[in-house]
């Protein structure tokens, strides 16, 4: 029997090989980055090198990098320099992710939940309406789901955001290294990215601002990272980010070509009844999203993980819990929404990986299908 298979990328990618290397470099090294001694200028050495290349993968300029714990703390800097700077309201994206959902309705602002079509792609001219009726807002939209891939048109809500004086924050955790990020052709004033959805390891990740903006910090202390983020940096988190983040940029090429077995693995499911989530929306080329009625999220996911491939129902960041997905459900398909997966690949997926995913699946569906047969 061939070994597992992993097509659950989205929630974490396997650790590439120069990142876990860069990693072990770094324990070796020691060092503190803020001491003056060649201990702590090695350390700051490998910070500042891997602040150039988690720059360059979000197409803006190392002092533009501040390292955080992750994603969350990323999104959650964010809306707070934005409130700090004058924020009003905030507009968040039906279809947005938890670490972004849950921090904005911390702060205490008025919120507005802004709708997505049934292919889940954000409605611009309801953020163009909403803005005109006044008060500075903070606009949260995402640059890819993570359930469904779907890309949205950010550059688009920038514009209009940009003409109502609107801050436009870009959770692009799950977009890096899958399709281009650049944040001024996005057109957005800061931007969340996470090492261990590229490859990199967990517990690091970045917000890259915009000159235009000033980030407020939440978290107080030695005044690391240029103010921004106090605390002693995780120099062998971020050594493992910039390494990672350098190859994941080069080969988002190669990544397309998984769209074409993303599409070859969807015809079959589909052939069975499971209905693609996004279909007809610009997606990301390693991301397939299905639901099919009558086969549990649950289930599906326990079936296939017992025949060695793993895959997710969902966000993978709700505590273990498999719940139906309000993704699908801000889609306008609450029906499906206790039936749908994620099945999502990475650097180091092959054909052969989601060709036996379709296999397991079909066999899964088939035996499920008996049993209701039988109990009919």
């Amino acid at each position: 029997m061939s070994g597992p298979v992993y097509l659950d990328y989205n929630a974490t990618a396997m650790v590439r090989p120069q990142a876990a290397a860069a990693v072990a470099r770094a324990l070796e090294l020691g060092g503190n980055p803020s001491s003056t001694h060649a201990a702590g200028r090695a350390a700051r050495a490998l910070v500042e090198g891997a602040r150039a290349e988690v720059a360059r993968l979000a197409g803006a300029g190392p002092e533009a990098v501040t390292f955080v714990s992750g994603g969350t703390e990323a999104n959650a800097l964010a809306i707070h320099g934005a409130i700090e700077a004058g924020a009003e309201r905030i507009l968040v994206g039906a279809t947005e992710h938890d670490a972004v959902r849950a921090a904005a309705e911390a702060s205490g602002l008025p919120i507005e939940v802004w709708p997505v079509d049934g292919q889940g792609v954000a409605d611009l001219d309801w953020l163009e309406a909403r803005l005109a009726t006044g008060g500075r807002a903070l606009v949260c939209l995402m640059a890819a789901n993570n359930e469904t891939g779907v890309i949205q048109p950010v550059a688009g809500a920038a514009a209009v955001a940009r003409g109502a004086g609107a801050w436009l924050h870009v959770d692009a955790i799950q977009a890096a290294g899958k399709i281009e990020v650049d944040i001024e052709a996005l057109g957005a004033d800061t931007l969340a990215l996470s090492a261990h959805k590229l490859g990199g390891p967990q517990g690091v990740g970045a917000l890259i601002a915009s000159p235009r903006v000033t980030l407020s910090r939440l978290q107080h202390g030695g005044g690391q990272e240029r103010g921004r983020r106090s605390g002693t940096e995780n120099t062998p988190g971020i050594a493992g980010f910039g390494a990672a983040a350098r190859p994941a940029l080069a080969e988002i090429p190669a990544l397309a070509e998984q769209a074409a077995w993303r599409d070859a693995l969807a015809d079959r499911l589909a052939s069975a009844g499971a209905e693609v989530l996004g279909e007809d929306a610009e997606r990301l080329p390693q991301t397939l999203c299905v639901a099919t009625p009558g086969f549990g999220a649950e289930i599906q996911v326990m079936a296939l993980d017992l025949a060695g491939v793993m895959i997710s129902a969902g966000a993978a960041c709700s505590s273990g819990k498999v719940r139906p997905s309000q993704v699908v459900s801000a889609m306008g398909r609450a029906d499906l929404a206790p039936y749908s997966v994620r099945i999502s690949g990475g650097w180091a997926s092959t054909s052969a990986d989601w060709e036996r995913c379709g296999e397991a699946w079909l066999e899964a569906f088939e035996r499920q299908s008996a049993r209701r047969r039988e109990f009919a």
